[in-house]
């Protein structure tokens, strides 16, 4: 847009923000219309909480014209940072004042996080050779509810998304070639004909990211000050502005994850979290990183005893390898998470602060189920040798290295 062009935000204040609000209904003026249907993939945080209250207000206040239908998709992986959690249940609450249709996307029980490790006795994901979370709590529930719904439809579906690249994304030429893909204008969001990666629906699904040129100062504006307001929607926002650090998180350039993330190296979010006074409750939160940690460790775990036949046939890299976690250590696992939620619930009663949820009861009973019935992953028995045990070592070829010491002679 040129700057001599007047808009409905004309005022001088706020000259940038109001750019940035006018590229986005363009973005969905552009390419809202030829979708009868939208959905918005919510994940809440920043970026995409910004950009479902936006859109929504953008609606009602007649800005742009409504879809036939909208859903908004909440990404509830039982995992987030409990700020984001929070907010995301009272803006929940607002859309369906409104009588948007919400769904709630979790994935199976089996397959949560808690249930897959403390259940299942996976190990704790890892950045090098099992990092499962991200696609089994998110992804896959995500795209899965997408198909259902679809299942539902006449027609297209637009999913409009959070992402975002930035204050430099206009002049960014990466950013321009993806802009022109499918026909889109530079500048107009990040317009694709089918979503990456979901097989069998093309020409069924669209997405859009119409705050893909928002700077992060602009999306923390909204949040904090914008949003809340009555003439911008009246929106819960503000908490998830404060959970990421509130006036210092441009400066931080802050980022959330999950509670005790097994990735990170260290948990930055949540710390900054308890930097809040009307958090510090949740102080206990810290001791589920180190618990994750210590789950990893070979005397919480079983390994195979040498060579291990694949189901292909072929032979196992590493004959020898660590697997799942022991019954005991998972059974110990769970009433640690247990202790620290019961720990942050009981501070949270005593301060009239909201409780958490990291292992609700539904999970709780079939944690302990899936440990009473020694229920152990894919291609393990639970017979295998502990995996501190000192073992003559197995090459993949065959060849056997034995002790130069047995385990009494070493001690």
């Amino acid at each position: 847009m040129k700057p001599h062009q007047s808009t409905f935000f004309d005022g001088g204040k706020r000259l940038q923000m109001t750019e940035s609000i006018e590229l986005a209904i363009q973005s969905l003026q552009a390419y809202g219309p030829d979708h009868p249907h939208w959905g918005i993939a919510w994940s809440g945080g920043k970026d995409s909480s910004a950009t479902l209250t936006m859109v929504i207000w953008l609606i009602d206040s007649g800005r742009i014209k409504a879809p036939k239908t909208l859903t908004v998709f909440y990404a509830d992986t039982r995992q987030e940072l409990p700020p984001l959690a929070i907010a995301a249940q009272q803006i929940m609450d607002e859309l369906r004042e409104r009588g948007i249709q919400v769904e709630v996307v979790t994935a199976p029980m089996d397959k949560r996080f808690m249930v897959y490790i403390l259940g299942r006795g996976v190990p704790p994901p890892n950045n090098n050779t099992l990092r499962w979370c991200t696609r089994q709590i998110k992804i896959d529930p995500m795209e899965q509810a997408l198909r259902e719904r679809l299942d539902q439809l006449d027609g297209q579906i637009l999913m409009i998304t959070g992402v975002r690249q930035g204050e430099s994304a206009i002049r960014d030429r990466r950013i321009e070639m993806s802009c022109s893909k499918d026909g889109a204008e530079c500048g107009q969001g990040w317009y694709q004909q089918v979503l990456p990666n979901a097989k069998g629906l093309r020409g069924r699904l669209a997405t859009l990211a119409p705050l893909l040129h928002f700077r992060v100062c602009h999306v923390w504006e909204w949040l904090k000050h914008w949003a809340p307001q009555e003439e911008f929607g009246d929106w819960s926002t503000a908490m998830i502005a404060d959970a990421y650090g509130g006036d210092e998180a441009e400066e931080i350039n802050a980022r959330t994850g999950c509670t005790g993330c097994p990735l990170a190296a260290e948990d930055t979010a949540l710390n900054t979290i308890l930097l809040n006074p009307q958090w510090t409750y949740l102080q206990p939160l810290t001791g589920i990183k180190p618990l994750w940690r210590e789950l990893r460790e070979p005397q919480h775990r079983i390994k195979k005893a040498g060579l291990e036949r694949l189901k292909d046939g072929s032979i196992a890299k590493n004959p020898q390898r660590m697997g799942p976690i022991t019954l005991e250590a998972r059974l110990m696992g769970l009433e640690r998470v247990l202790g620290i939620q019961a720990a942050c619930n009981t501070a949270a009663l005593a301060q009239g602060r909201p409780q958490i949820s990291l292992i609700n009861p539904d999970e709780e009973a079939r944690i302990r189920a899936l440990i009473a019935a020694g229920t152990w992953p894919d291609g393990w028995e639970g017979d295998e040798p502990a995996a501190d045990t000192v073992m003559p070592i197995v090459y993949q070829n065959g060849a056997v290295q034995p002790l130069l010491f047995s385990a009494e002679e070493a001690s």
